[in-house]
């Protein structure tokens, strides 16, 4: 088994693809989980930590929705999703790098 942070890091990073595609963001750590996670040391915990972190926010997403209608929390809600998009994903491809455990705070295990 190889040790690659770079790819690690790649992978995390890999969720920014969503600004551009839509759903490559979860397609492609995905991919990179399912053919790398016995070939590469720690690809399995950080793909899973990838993964659960991908299905809680679209789960929470879904929760925004009819909280529009309650004075606007959805909207709120949106925003700190956003910001939660694009920093936790540079937050721990810089963690990958340093060879540190991944962390998406607020995020349920399911995988």
């Amino acid at each position: 088994m190889q040790e690659d942070r770079q790819l690690l890091a790649l992978t995390h990073l890999s969720q920014l693809l969503d600004v551009f595609t839509g759903i490559c963001g979860f397609i492609v750590p995905l991919i990179l989980w399912i053919t790398k996670k016995d070939e590469i040391r720690g690809m399995d915990e950080h793909g899973k930590a990838i993964l659960n972190f991908r299905i809680t926010m679209f789960l929470y997403v879904l929760l925004c929705i009819p909280l529009i209608l309650f004075f606007g929390l959805g909207l709120l809600g949106f925003v700190v999703l956003g910001i939660s998009y694009i920093i936790y994903p540079i937050l721990n491809a810089i963690k990958a790098r340093n060879n540190e455990k991944p962390n998406y705070p607020f995020s349920i295990t399911f995988i």
